[in-house]
């Protein structure tokens, strides 16, 4: 039987420091599965495991892409499928890590089943997108669905700048007269793996706190430069994130750097307030504080570890 522990919760919580503990004790590979961290373009602001992190434990799916692809959930599913495919063949436990919810239910659980979608409401959706713009797509699914509206603007803000998934998203809703998001969570694909899902969590105001801190370690370690020379790309899908778009105002001289810093680290509390609100969804899924000792979590997961 096949093991994918998977390691989820809000950002700076520790995910990282533990994935590469368990990878050593269990000797196998890490998947990563934090959406922001596939850009190669994007190392500092996306807190990308340090060179030593890397050095530590065989990863997989970080900066493995451009931001001048158009790489989708549905491609990541896909080639994240293969890859452990692949590494079960050596180990018949993996690890996957990340705080990107969408992304880690796509390989746990593959995609929700959709209805048919009418033709007619299929080319009004496209006639409106080309004549009216991604706005209006944005302000009709704020109407037909503010739920899940809320929920990417915090979690995964390029896709509000992605006229086919926002199609998509309205087309569902004016076809089933429902909102898209009841559709999520269904039945599933299944998985040739058992997963195992440890999440980290701390006290608000100590989660908060690793943020501000982390977001001051961005900027020492050159997070102007790099957001400076994105610049000429700003408008990519990639690049609508929090950590970016702040700084991208101030170069253009919207806003002073101090008030940029005060908005990447509150906007990214708002993120991992949203993070949490969709991992703790998660069912099965067992929390520990994220000081808990290390070998207290190995013991819990050996303990669901059926040996043959």
């Amino acid at each position: 039987m096949n093991y994918l522990i998977t390691i989820i919760g809000p950002t700076a919580i520790g995910k990282t420091s533990l994935s590469i503990t368990l990878a050593k004790h269990f000797g196998c590979d890490v998947i990563s599965c934090d959406s922001r961290q596939f850009f190669k373009e994007m190392k500092i602001g996306t807190a990308v495991p340090t060179d030593e992190e890397l050095a530590s434990a065989t990863h997989h799916f970080i900066q493995n892409k451009s931001i001048f692809e158009n790489y989708t959930v549905g491609d990541f599913e896909k080639e994240a499928i293969a890859k452990l495919d692949e590494l079960f063949l050596k180990n018949n436990i993996q690890i996957m890590v990340g705080g990107s919810g969408l992304y880690v239910d796509a390989v746990l659980k593959g995609f929700d089943e959709f209805p048919e979608i009418d033709s007619k409401i299929r080319d009004e959706v496209r006639q409106n997108y080309e004549k009216h713009g991604i706005e209006f797509l944005l302000n009709q699914l704020k109407e037909l669905d503010s739920e899940y509206f809320n929920f990417i603007t915090e979690t995964n803000p390029q896709t509000l700048q992605n006229p086919q998934r926002m199609m998509r998203f309205v087309e569902v809703c004016l076809s089933t007269n429902q909102p898209y998001s009841s559709f999520l969570n269904k039945e599933k694909n299944k998985r040739n793996f058992t997963p195992i899902i440890i999440g980290l969590e701390a006290e608000r105001a100590t989660m908060y706190n690793r943020i501000n801190q982390r977001v001051d370690i961005m900027l020492n370690e050159g997070l102007l430069v790099e957001a400076e020379k994105l610049i000429p790309n700003k408008e990519l899908n990639a690049l609508q994130t929090v950590g970016y778009r702040e700084l991208f105002d101030y170069f253009e001289g919207k806003t002073t750097l101090e008030f940029a810093i005060e908005e990447i680290k509150k906007n990214t509390r708002r993120f991992s307030k949203r993070q949490l609100t969709w991992f703790k969804r998660t069912e099965n899924a067992t929390w520990f504080d994220y000081l808990t000792d290390r070998n207290e979590i190995i013991h819990f997961i050996e303990s669901k570890i059926v040996t043959l």
